[in-house]
């Protein structure tokens, strides 16, 4: 089995409801992809790039998974499909009902047409790194070698605590870690 992180968000209402609901279901649905052996706390995040949109939640899991890359990818995709996500008609970094990126995957290093692992932009994404930071602090980037805190703490000064802000839901719980 590897062990993938998957990071979580949503701004947009889906099926399953608002973007709290939204990824405790998508949770649910990613524990069928493997276990999930950890989770992090719910974050709303500012929207980067496109601004005028809603605030995001965050979050980030740990799957284990005997999925390749490329069959967790399309998985993710069908998931996001379920909760109404249309990647073709989304705006670049716009509103979403669901987003589910493959953060790393064990040791893996990928660089193939519509998968990039590690991602490309994690280490400059506070919304991605306070919650993967949270769950696996030491895990290391294995093309830079720094560790996710290292990631975070070479962000700008503020950027995380201006960005990232821990929010309590009874929705998103720690019932898919087994």
């Amino acid at each position: 089995m590897s062990l993938a992180y998957i990071a979580l968000g949503a701004n947009l209402l889906s099926p399953a409801g608002p973007p709290e609901a939204t990824l405790a279901a998508a949770a649910e649905r990613l524990a069928a992809l493997g276990r999930i052996t950890a989770r992090s706390s719910l974050y709303s995040t500012a929207p980067v790039g496109f601004e005028a949109q809603p605030r995001f939640a965050n979050a980030v899991v740990a799957l284990e998974t005997h999925l390749s890359p490329n069959d967790l990818l399309d998985r993710l995709l069908a998931i996001e499909h379920a909760f109404g996500r249309e990647r073709a008609a989304s705006p670049l970094n716009g509103p979403r009902t669901l987003d589910l990126d493959i953060l790393f995957y064990g040791d893996t290093v990928l660089n193939e047409s519509g998968l990039e692992i590690p991602h490309p932009r994690l280490a400059g994404r506070a919304f991605v790194l306070v919650p993967l930071n949270e769950i696996a602090p030491d895990l290391r980037h294995p093309r830079s070698g720094k560790t996710v805190a290292e990631m975070l703490e070479s962000l700008p000064d503020g950027a995380a605590p201006n960005a990232v802000a821990k929010i309590e839901s009874g929705l998103w719980t720690d019932t898919t870690v087994r």
